[in-house]
């Protein structure tokens, strides 16, 4: 009986987890000048720690700096500074929207703001690009790494008409992912995405 109840309450307290938003991005760097001087001094993010450590573990794990900086509301972005090593091939950076796909997008809240970082980054010689997509302006920069870095305004508040359609797409994807793999094959097209999310919706507004 008292096992059953402890495992009652260890499934409500798992129940009620929930994350507070992010508290660090972390990346290796191998330009350890470059990078603190990009986001301390052209950026303008303050230096708020330093973990100095020897290497550990059977990998031979270098010594290293791992630093951070303030990046607002309680999160930082982070580097991995392996003291006496090379930047392997692999992880260098390369011109593909695959390369770009991971990257670190910072919120502001009007755009107002993100004019001003536009104008701010522009003046200090970094080269900028502006895309508006769906409900988010954002700014593209890359630091001295390769790293793809956004600066994003968003224009509206996220509801539940934003939610229902996020699971009739993905529900439609998956289904029709699924049904390939049976086949040995896989999601090709947008195309046929859509078409399936059409169905979808049309059961989902005749059940309503």
């Amino acid at each position: 009986m008292r096992a059953t109840v402890t495992a009652e309450r260890a499934n409500r307290s798992t129940d009620r987890l929930v994350l507070h938003g992010v508290h660090h991005t972390a990346r290796p760097t191998w330009k350890l000048r470059e990078t603190i001087e990009f986001y301390r001094d052209i950026l303008g993010l303050p230096l708020v720690h330093t973990i100095c450590a020897r290497g550990w573990g059977p990998e031979g794990h270098p010594d290293f700096l791992h630093f951070f900086f303030d990046s607002g509301n309680g999160s930082t972005i982070a580097f991995f500074y392996y003291i006496g090593t090379e930047r392997p091939e692999v992880l260098a950076p390369f011109q593909s929207w695959f390369y770009r796909a991971t990257h670190t997008a910072w919120r502001v809240e009007t755009r107002e703001e993100l004019l001003n970082w536009k104008e701010k980054l522009e003046q200090r010689g970094v080269p900028v690009r502006q895309t508006r997509h769906e409900i988010i302006d954002s700014i593209y920069i890359t630091d001295p790494n390769g790293y793809p870095l956004e600066i994003t305004w968003q224009v509206r508040d996220m509801n539940q008409a934003d939610a229902t359609d996020a699971a009739l797409t993905l529900e439609a994807a998956l289904q029709i992912e699924d049904e390939a793999r049976k086949n040995g094959g896989a999601l090709r097209d947008i195309d046929s995405v859509w078409r399936r999310k059409a169905k979808l919706v049309d059961a989902y507004v005749a059940g309503r």
